[in-house]
């Protein structure tokens, strides 16, 4: 297998990354298989292209559980995943395989002639180490026997349409022959059950593509030295992020970039960036680069001009206190709720000394009424989705974090009306990866200290 770390060795983030090795997908799908048990079947479908009106398409991006198993980043394509017993003799013998079929689109000359060369089905098999690959209209006679040959059939209901009617059959056929025959699918689980706390924990080569994901986020944030001055555009700032993650050879943007300033910093999720930045003001930017189709996401809060005012410089200082605190906390072992208590705790104490909430920091805890001021959790996980999959609690508990996991590091403060700190809102965030013996910060590259800030913002 090809060295994960050589994908970024030169550190040139200039071009798109190459293709991840086949056999990083077939170990994938071995271990998929064993947590799918003997007898079972998955059918992952593919992301369709989608229309903003008429024949005009938006940029496609792949679904991520197809791709995490099969490397498969075409639309329209789907991929049964069958487990079968391991051979009579040697080291496979009992032990659980993963079959692959991949059905996909059709050479189509008219429709290359629009959209460019389509690679044959036979050849995307061989390439993505398929046990069988069929055109997308032979789906309904060749689904059907991988099917009924199942117990247990892994489908998101609901998310697909398209494909739930042929679950559905598998499912009729089952309830009427099995009773004779002992065969046939009798239940259905959502793919996530056996997918997510495998996609939880990253691999090297998914490191590696979340750090470069990582880096040329910040390039985007360095892109911004200098330009945030009053009477500058939010969207002109997003147009210089955005364009450094395509310089630097990423996807674009891994989710919908926020340049909030002023009170728009106090909407969580303000993406209009309509306005124009304000002396006097701050201006919260979070965004995050696609490479390889693994996310980045960064915020930084800056002084419009680079001068904060006293009451911005207060509220930062607390952010970043909380901040430095909740990375200070990551590291095995410990609950995600150990992270967010060590944010909370520093905001907390800020929220009490400034008179904002009323009772002792442990009180403040306790009834939560930090909440008009800090609504939101200070981690999610990180990797081929923005948001990644993975449960933050187990059996009531917050989950327990293990080297290779990746989780961002948020916190915030929002002060949309407040007499004192009104029209504030600042967020600072950093993604973090689990090591063995702690963490690494990926996104330390851009300081997040006041005068930092300050001197970026003014250039």
């Amino acid at each position: 297998m090809a060295d994960a770390d050589n994908e970024i060795a030169p550190w040139a983030l200039g071009a798109p990354p190459p293709p991840l090795p086949a056999e990083l997908f077939a170990e994938r799908r071995r271990a998929l298989a064993t947590r799918m048990g003997p007898g079972a079947v998955m059918v992952l479908p593919g992301a369709r292209v989608q229309h903003s009106s008429r024949d005009s398409e938006y940029p496609f991006r792949p679904d991520s559980e197809l791709y995490w198993c099969t490397g498969l980043d075409l639309p329209e394509a789907l991929a049964v995943i069958s487990t079968v017993e391991g051979g009579a003799g040697g080291d496979a013998a009992g032990v659980l395989q993963a079959r692959m079929t991949l059905f996909v689109q059709p050479r189509d000359a008219e429709a290359e002639r629009w959209a460019g060369v389509r690679e044959a089905p036979e050849a995307i098999g061989a390439r993505l180490g398929a046990d069988a690959v069929f055109a997308l209209d032979e789906l309904p006679t060749q689904l059907a026997p991988q099917l009924d040959a199942a117990d247990t059939v892994f489908f998101r209901f609901g998310a697909h349409a398209h494909i739930e009617g042929h679950i559905v059959e598998a499912l009729q056929r089952a309830r009427a022959r099995g009773a004779r025959k002992g065969s046939g699918p009798r239940r259905v689980i959502d793919p996530g059950e056996a997918l997510d706390a495998l996609r939880l924990v990253k691999d090297a080569h998914e490191i590696a593509r979340i750090r470069a994901a990582a880096a040329l986020t910040l390039e985007g944030f360095r892109a911004l030295s200098g330009r945030v001055h009053a009477g500058v555009g939010e969207w002109a700032l997003q147009a210089e992020l955005e364009a450094a993650f395509r310089r630097g050879g990423g996807d674009g943007p891994a989710f919908g970039t926020i340049v909030a300033s002023g009170a728009n910093a106090c909407v969580l999720h303000y993406v209009s960036n309509r306005d124009r930045l304000t002396a006097g003001q701050m201006v919260l930017v979070d965004a995050g680069a696609s490479r390889g189709w693994y996310a980045g996401d960064v915020t930084r809060s800056f002084p419009v001009d680079g001068r904060f005012s006293p009451e911005a410089r207060a509220v930062y200082d607390a952010v970043e206190r909380a901040r430095a605190a909740a990375v200070a906390a990551v590291r095995p072992g410990v609950t995600i709720d150990t992270v967010h208590r060590a944010a909370l705790e520093v905001l907390c104490a800020f929220l009490v000394d400034e008179g904002r909430v009323a009772g002792s920091v442990s009180h403040v805890l306790e009834s939560e009424s930090y909440k008009p001021f800090y609504p939101h959790s200070t981690s999610h996980w990180l990797g081929l989705d923005v948001h990644d999959v993975g449960d933050y609690a187990l059996k009531g508990e917050g989950r327990v974090l293990e080297p290779g996991m990746v989780l961002t590091v948020e916190p915030g403060l929002y002060f949309p009306t407040d007499p004192r700190f009104s029209q504030i809102g600042v967020r600072i965030e950093d993604d973090v990866l689990v090591t063995a013996d702690g963490h690494e910060n990926l996104t330390q590259g851009v300081a997040t200290d006041a005068e930092a800030m300050a001197a970026l913002a003014a250039g």
